[in-house]
């Protein structure tokens, strides 16, 4: 297994399939930036299934134990059932997704011989979804989609980022709504990644503060360490806070993003990637594709949540590499 200059190992793997989205939620891809003339990646930019299968293999000898599909939107790329196949029996696969397109894809999804399914959903009512999301879309969409996963089969989390003086009603609706009926309800302080978002402190709610709100919390014993959200549990449904902001996870963060045009970072707030496709095409097999990646991770020194502030470098956009 390999480790960074930190002890950390590479162990979960996020793939980004796409740079494009259907939504502009403001926090991520917001409109002004991501519009009509904003270029983004053509086709043959972008890593076949057949390059990302080989990335995937090489990082197995490394230690890799999970992956997960993210985007952009990750069901806007046609026929990404067939890069889970390709990838299900190797290692365990999971999506994110802004969930607009599971009425459409949610069969293809189960028959590929995908479970797991993360759900980025930051409000049910429609005038606060349609303002975050900076769309036109119906919420109802998204809702169904999810109702229809769940009489499936599928284990459903939600991820819910909460922005001060905008949705934090969406804390208690979002439970009310699904509590008992998801594997995990997950909520996500507001953060600065990438150059776009108009990011402030002062609009963060912290994970503490929800919890004041929420009350009655219990606290999970034995938590895996390398999982980002600190779970607690209410009236039997588990309730998770990924709190980057104001308590960092650097020491044990074990995972590195994949682009889709085939670059590695090894931080979410990082400044540039480590470029594997070139590689790839200069015909470069699994052995020094792992090799490059060995190199690349065993000079890891990223903590960026712990320094937030020290440093001024331009980040990446995170509708770019997955979050």
């Amino acid at each position: 297994m390999i480790r960074d200059t930190r002890g950390r190992p590479l162990e979960y793997l996020r793939i980004s399939m796409t740079d494009r989205c259907n939504l502009r939620c403001r926090y991520c891809m917001p409109k002004e930036y991501f519009d009509s003339k904003y270029q983004f990646l053509q086709r043959d930019a972008i890593l076949s299934y057949e390059e990302i299968t080989t990335i995937v293999d090489a990082l197995l000898s490394l230690g890799l134990k999970k992956v997960r599909l993210t985007g952009g939107e990750p069901l806007i790329r046609r026929n990404v059932e067939t890069l889970i196949q390709f990838l299900q029996p190797k290692v365990e696969v999971c999506m994110t997704t802004n969930g607009i397109l599971l009425n459409e894809k949610a069969q293809d999804l189960w028959q590929s011989g995908l479970r797991n399914i993360t759900i980025s959903l930051d409000a049910v009512d429609q005038a606060t979804f349609q303002h975050m999301s900076d769309s036109k879309i119906d919420v109802n969409k998204i809702l169904s989609g999810i109702e229809l996963c769940l009489s499936m089969g599928f284990r459903l989390k939600l991820n819910t980022v909460i922005q001060k003086r905008i949705n934090e009603h969406a804390v208690n609706d979002i439970i009310d709504l699904f509590s008992g009926r998801v594997d995990e309800i997950r909520f996500i302080e507001y953060m600065d990644v990438g150059e776009t978002n108009g990011w402030n402190l002062h609009d963060v709610v912290t994970g503490s503060e929800i919890r004041k709100k929420l009350g009655d919390l219990k606290k999970l014993e034995n938590q895996d360490q390398s999982q980002v959200a600190t779970k607690y549990e209410l009236d039997g449904q588990i309730i998770g806070f990924i709190e980057s902001v104001s308590k960092p996870f650097c020491s044990t963060c074990n995972r590195a993003r994949l682009s889709a045009d085939g670059n590695l970072y090894t931080c979410l707030f990082a400044s540039k990637g480590n470029d594997l496709k070139s590689l790839l095409r200069m015909g470069a097999n699994q052995g020094e594709i792992r090799k490059a990646v060995e190199t690349i991770w065993s000079k890891r020194t990223d903590a960026y949540s712990e320094q937030r502030g020290e440093e001024s470098k331009p980040k990446v956009e995170m509708s770019f590499i997955g979050g």
